[in-house]
């Protein structure tokens, strides 16, 4: 009898999960994605696959930030260029020796040793990010911190831009590719290997991400601060630490997205602008600190633009997603996924 309870509870709890929000959406993304790759080719359902997974990068790190500080970056497409712009002057050079000096095992490694170079510079970033400007401006007020923080994120932003246009002008520096390896073909849809590998590099890294903040010791550090900072504070968790880290993680994430994109996106002072664009997208139509949610909706919104260019036009990508997001501002605005976290700072 107990099993057969356990059972039934776990069926209720399936079926609630289908009648929510989240799940008609899904099943609704579902249906449309299929139903467009029957019209137009299974090519629909590998572009929004590629595609999300690397919005989801991006994404899961603008709603770790929001959830956890409550800061809403709109420096987070910035994070994005310096980890382009890391990962080209690291490529660059190598892949020009090794033109001259053929290397096959060095030539394969090269492009990771690229995304990993991007890694540290977000970290690097993100952390002097907090250190500089988000703990001083949170030990001398809390109040309207969500505002304060927007404005201040918007003149990191232009700081970082101008910068990036003074040191390095702005000239477009981009890559042909990372690998010289033939195309692929996946259920009759040519994909380059590039893009094919940098997905399962992304997956790989979304995967660890989630083990990191389910399991670790600092990632439940970071759940419990995100829920109650005065209550993790009287359990001994260092707050400004996972403050640190929680940017130090948010950032490096966006600039690994720059890196693995960079053959797609080349880096240039305001090359951050349409991921910072589509990363809000996602994290408003998921729920603002709803990083599981983000890493879905991210899938939702590479469909949505998908679709758009295959029935509108490129230039309708960007247009489409927001109407969809002004929708869910006025019929749910906690979004579709509702919101994960509290935020500490909420008024």
């Amino acid at each position: 009898m107990t099993m057969e309870k356990s059972q039934s509870l776990q069926l209720d709890q399936v079926i609630k999960g289908l009648k929510s929000p989240a799940g008609i959406t899904i099943a609704l993304s579902i249906v449309a994605a299929v139903a467009a790759s029957i019209d137009n080719g299974f090519y629909v359902i590998v572009n929004t696959i590629v595609t999300g997974g690397m919005w989801a990068l991006v994404a899961m790190g603008l709603a770790l930030v929001f959830g956890v500080m409550n800061i809403v970056s709109f420096v987070h497409g910035e994070f994005f260029m310096i980890g382009s712009l890391t990962a080209y002057f690291t490529f660059t050079p190598f892949s020009d020796y090794l033109m001259d000096n053929p290397h096959p095992v060095a030539e394969a490694l090269l492009p990771i040793l690229a995304m990993l170079a991007s890694v540290i510079a977000g970290i690097v970033v993100g952390i002097l990010c907090e250190l500089i400007v988000f703990r001083p401006l949170r030990k001398r007020t809390r109040e309207q911190w969500v505002m304060n923080s927007f404005v201040i994120t918007l003149g990191l932003s232009t700081f970082i831009i101008n910068s990036s246009q003074f040191v390095f002008g702005t000239d477009f520096r981009g890559i042909v590719s990372y690998w010289d390896y033939p195309t692929l073909s996946i259920f009759g849809v040519y994909i380059s290997f590039d893009r094919f590998l940098v997905f399962i590099l992304a997956m790989l890294v979304l995967g660890l991400f989630w083990l990191f903040m389910k399991s670790s010791k600092f990632g439940r550090a970071i759940r419990a601060v995100s829920q109650d900072e005065t209550g993790a504070r009287m359990v001994g968790i260092n707050i400004n630490g996972i403050q640190t880290l929680t940017m130090a993680l948010s950032s490096a994430l966006a600039a690994l997205a720059g890196a693995c994109l960079l053959f797609m996106y080349p880096a240039y002072p305001t090359v951050g602008l349409g991921p910072l664009y589509n990363s809000w997208f996602i994290v408003i139509l998921a729920g603002m600190g709803n990083v599981v949610g983000a890493a879905v909706g991210a899938f939702v919104v590479a469909l949505l633009q998908v679709l758009t260019t295959i029935y509108i036009g490129e230039g309708w990508d960007y247009t489409i997603p927001a109407a969809c997001i002004i929708l869910v501002l006025i019929i749910r605005p906690s979004g579709i996924f509702g919101s994960g976290v509290r935020g500490i700072l909420d008024q």
